[in-house]
């Protein structure tokens, strides 16, 4: 499922046109993207916790070269599944 199926599935299941339920999608994205970059943890019970990690620097090896080359440190997104989802999948 792509962005646009999800798009088309809410609109589906919610009753909404396309363009509402574009916005309401794009509006969560936004949401969860604007409490991750904050620092926040956001969590939807029942579907999961979407965090932020930070990665610390390290070195690596360029695999074309050899040449060892130093990777800044960064911050990942994750996301834990809940319960709820876990128990849907299996």
């Amino acid at each position: 499922m792509n962005k646009q199926d999800l798009i088309s599935a809410v609109a589906e299941t919610s009753g909404l046109s396309k363009s509402d339920a574009t916005k309401a999608v794009e509006g969560v994205f936004e949401s969860i993207s604007a409490a991750l970059k904050k620092g926040d943890e956001v969590r939807l019970v029942g579907f999961g916790t979407f965090s932020v990690s930070q990665r610390k620097a390290s070195t690596g090896r360029n695999p074309r070269t050899g040449e060892t080359m130093t990777i800044k440190a960064s911050a990942q997104p994750k996301f834990k599944a809940g319960k709820g989802l876990k128990d849907s999948v299996n």
